[in-house]
């Protein structure tokens, strides 16, 4: 179940924010002015975020490099960017 707690309480009741989230494995939504600003979830949830959105990023790539058209190397990008 997520919780919703305003910015102000979390910085009132920090530590137990972060047990709640840490051993409880719920996110707790931050709200500040009633907009919804930031979320804090557990490492383990975070990791699992991370996890998908690579998967995501190498099926992009998968995609990419499968349409037809001319592959630029990595530094060629970089070099043309300026990095």
């Amino acid at each position: 179940m997520t919780t919703t707690i305003t910015t102000v309480d979390a910085r009132k009741h920090f530590a137990d924010i972060v047990n709640k989230v840490a051993y409880g494995q719920d996110p707790i939504i931050l709200t500040r002015r009633g907009e919804k600003v930031a979320a804090l979830v557990s490492i383990e949830e975070l990791e699992l975020l991370q996890q998908i959105e690579d998967v995501i990023d190498i099926e992009d790539a998968k995609q990419a490099l499968s349409e037809a058209g001319e592959n630029i190397p990595a530094n060629e990008v970089w070099k043309q960017l300026g990095l």
